[in-house]
């Protein structure tokens, strides 16, 4: 087999999987993403792997750049990394997208172990651009119209509330007719 036809059938092999799952993401068909741990755990992260062209015979690129891996120091990220390329000499040959997936899930706690978050800083400017947009939250208030206002717009309105076709149309017959004054 060809490395195009590998590919291809490893391809069909993740589509049938994982579908439905949505800790995979097909970003096209050699490039992929897959969260190990839940949305809400600290120790989850998201594994980008995109398959070279002669790929199962080479390695596939495995990288940790994706903004939910931010808050995973470099250090963390580094042995992540270190530990899959390991699992890839091991499989390297034969299809094993599947195999790092797994491998990655059932040792999610040992590659995380020594996990820090990242802390970022976030600081507010000043209170008075914080409570201007609060003013702005106010609602005009509609205009309030009496009975005889809403009567007068429905009579003059369809029943959308669109005025009828042709309300303001000008009678040219009768403009032609009146004429200006002429110049005798």
């Amino acid at each position: 087999m060809t490395a195009n036809e590998d590919q291809e059938m490893e391809l069909e092999a993740l589509r049938s999987i994982y579908e439905g799952d949505d800790c995979f993401k097909e970003i096209s068909p050699v490039s992929f993403q897959f969260r190990v741990g839940d949305l809400e755990d600290t120790k989850a992260f998201i594994l980008d792997v995109s398959w070279p062209a002669t790929y199962p015979e080479t390695a596939p690129q495995i990288c940790l750049d994706a903004f939910f891996n931010n808050r995973i120091s470099a250090e963390t990220k580094q042995l992540i990394l270190s530990k899959l390329e390991e699992q890839v000499e091991v499989n390297l040959g034969s299809a094993m997208m599947y195999t790092l997936f797994e491998w990655a899930k059932e040792n999610q706690e040992a590659l995380m172990e020594n996990h820090r978050p990242v802390v970022t800083a976030v600081t507010l400017t000043s209170n008075t651009e914080a409570t201007a947009p609060s003013a702005a939250k106010k609602r005009e208030k509609k205009e309030q119209l009496t009975k005889a206002q809403k009567r007068r717009m429905i009579n003059r309105t369809d029943h959308k509330g669109e005025l009828p076709r042709g309300w303001n149309w000008v009678d040219v017959i009768k403009l032609s007719k009146t004429g200006g004054k002429d110049d005798d």
